[in-house]
């Protein structure tokens, strides 16, 4: 079982990023990786996946967490 999760934050661009946290976020986007390597590579795809158009309202912040 994979152990890290690539997550994907889409926020306002009106939050900071260092501000920008599941809390804060538009919407979390997020999938298994088995290595921390897979998860920085992961991390562009899946947010290309996930359909987010060029919106200049919102960013995507990308993160790699232990899975709880």
């Amino acid at each position: 079982m994979p152990v890290i999760l690539v997550v994907a934050l889409v926020c306002a661009s009106s939050i900071a990023a260092k501000d920008c946290t599941r809390e804060t976020a538009q919407d979390v986007i997020t999938a298994p990786a088995h290595s921390p390597q897979e998860c920085l590579l992961m991390g562009p795809t899946l947010v290309a996946g996930a359909g987010r158009s060029e919106d200049r309202t919102t960013y995507v912040k990308t993160l790699c967490e232990r899975r709880r």
